[in-house]
């Protein structure tokens, strides 16, 4: 969004009070979370930004990995964009793809972008023309990346589209698509990115995408009041009936730009941000861009953390499965268990006071739980914390597989960790990564009741170029520089070998190769890998195409990778 409501920000500010997190006026509210209710597995939906990350070190990688980044939205190459007072453009997409991923994120280019100005200032036909063929050769042209997963044709076309000069934007709409897909019948389109959701507008886009053949491959929209998080269900349930309606085939949704000028330093309101999108079947969702470009929207400053950084780095450290949460009033959460670690991870705020938090279905954590409570602070986008805040650490018994945490003298703007393990034999680092909560790209999450977490990635099938080669990125965290051990479950149900390429850290290629099983999306069998990685993060790629890399051969399903 770039500079729109700067006027309305201060405006914005003292409104906010009343549509941020309130004090409850009756002491004492309950959060509830039902570990063994699975509402869908890990992918980190609201963990992106608008022009999050810039060349460079602006932010450094070493702040990205912890956020598991799942989506960016970046201005196409040759931005000549100035937002937010900035002085020269940043961000280019293409320049910052390599960067982007070795984080784990995908991105979207945002066309209109190319033009410096916000609102965009339409010249003409002719020129929008050729600066859309100039940007797809671009991508065409980007043989070594792999991680641009749309164009947004345009931004918040119902404030910023010139109909009086460039006619309707439905018919601009379809004669941008057709040209697009002229030159790349490949990489998907996105749109129409509506600076709000409105019913009547969703309605005549999409009937005239219906009807052109032009319907974009993710829709998108934007939440960015005070009170959007209260709405996204209802936008969703209303998007999900006018799609049926129109008998279109249901899209991914994206909300590529969230929360108020406000909001988006308050931990707790990114805390209710991220339970609605993961329980409404949001695919990606991304901070809103309002501040300086390539700090993670605010995350940080200075290169170094914000409080609000604290937040959804306990988020990044979500796997497993997102599990149901019930809010208690304001009180709200979002909650993932790792099955293999016996690791439950609450992530809370919102109200003030004393309030609860009751965690049910912790039978197989043992009789005794280790709850670790921390909390954000609050302390602004100008302001750095080095480290969440220590509240408490107590051992409890588990009773009727449940149990229940006070959270005292809590602020409505902080959020809260709760961390529950085993009270005793506690994995000390991560060793089983399941495949469907890493990068999937070019292929599909799929569930199986033989899989180890119930899920797995499938359809891993496209090896013709970079823009349809399909591979799975496993974002890891290991103790110390060695070789490991790394053990793949797939299934392979060809009746022949099959192969896959491994990389580290987007070095040279490898072949893993999958001798034949039973019936695809049944797991069991498993082959042996050796990789050499850094201590700290690395990136470990298997694909069945990828830049550098020939092809595999057959098909293989990933169910999950462990190092030993």
């Amino acid at each position: 969004m770039h500079i729109r409501r700067t006027v309305a920000a201060a405006a914005a500010t003292v409104l906010a009070v009343v549509a941020l997190p309130q004090p409850a006026q009756a002491a004492g509210n309950t959060l509830t979370v039902n570990v063994g209710t699975v509402v869908r597995p890990v992918t980190h939906v609201a963990s992106g930004g608008l022009y999050a990350t810039d060349t460079g070190s602006k932010p450094p990688l070493a702040q990205m990995y912890p956020l598991r980044l799942n989506h960016l939205t970046q201005p196409p190459p040759g931005t000549q964009q100035l937002g937010n007072g900035a002085t020269t453009p940043c961000c280019d997409g293409a320049l910052v793809a390599g960067k982007v991923t070795s984080a784990g994120a995908q991105q979207f280019w945002r066309l209109p972008d190319i033009y410096p100005n916000f609102p965009y200032r339409w010249v003409s036909w002719a020129d929008w023309e050729a600066k859309v063929r100039t940007m797809v050769q671009a991508r065409l042209a980007a043989t070594g990346t792999t991680n641009v997963d749309g164009y947004e044709l345009w931004n918040e076309p119902d404030w910023t589209w010139n109909t009086a000069a460039a006619g309707s934007f439905t018919a601009g709409w379809t004669r941008t698509y057709r040209l697009i897909r002229s030159l790349d019948p490949v990489t998907p389109i996105v749109g129409p990115s509506h600076a709000v959701y409105n019913r009547g507008w969703m309605t005549d886009f999409l009937t005239n995408a219906r009807n052109t053949n032009t319907l974009p491959d993710v829709v998108v929209w934007h939440e960015l009041d005070n009170d959007s998080y209260l709405n996204v269900q209802a936008h969703v349930a209303d998007y999900r009936a006018l799609e049926s309606s129109l008998g279109i085939s249901p899209r991914p949704i994206s909300i590529n730009e969230y929360a108020s000028p406000s909001q988006v330093d308050i931990p707790s309101v990114a805390v209710h941000y991220m339970a609605v999108f993961e329980r409404h079947g949001i695919r990606d969702a991304e901070r809103a861009y309002w501040y300086e470009a390539g700090t993670l929207n605010g995350l940080l400053h200075n290169n170094a953390p914000t409080s609000s950084y604290w937040t959804y780095k306990w988020y990044g450290d979500m796997a497993g499965n997102i599990v149901q949460t019930i809010p208690g009033s304001w009180l709200e959460g979002v909650a993932a268990y790792d099955p293999t670690r016996k690791f439950v991870n609450v992530v809370l705020g919102g109200d003030s006071g004393n309030n609860t938090v009751r965690v049910n279905g912790l039978g197989a954590l043992g009789s005794q739980v280790r709850v670790t409570l921390s909390r954000s602070g609050i302390t602004g986008r100008t302001t750095n914390q080095s480290a969440p805040i220590a509240v408490s650490s107590a051992t409890y018994t588990v009773s009727g597989g449940s149990i229940s945490v006070p959270v005292n003298d809590m602020h409505a703007w902080d959020s809260y960790q709760l961390l529950i393990t085993p009270a005793s034999g506690a994995a000390t680092w991560q060793q089983r990564y399941e495949a469907e909560n890493a990068t999937v790209v070019n292929a599909g999450r799929f569930s199986s009741s033989s899989a180890s977490n119930g899920g797995y990635a499938g359809q891993i099938d496209g090896s013709a170029n970079a823009r349809n080669a399909s591979f799975v990125d496993f974002l890891v965290n290991v103790p110390q520089s060695r070789a490991y051990t790394m053990n793949i479950r797939y299934a392979n149900a060809t009746g022949a070998n099959a192969t896959q390429g491994l990389a580290c850290n987007g070095g040279a290629f490898s072949t893993v190769t999958y001798p034949p099983t039973g019936a695809w999306g049944s797991f069991g069998a498993s082959v042996n890998a050796t990789v050499t990685l850094n201590a700290g993060w690395n990136m470990i790629r298997l694909a069945k195409g990828a830049p550098n890399y020939g092809g595999g051969t057959g098909y293989a399903e990933l169910d999950a990778i462990t190092l030993s």
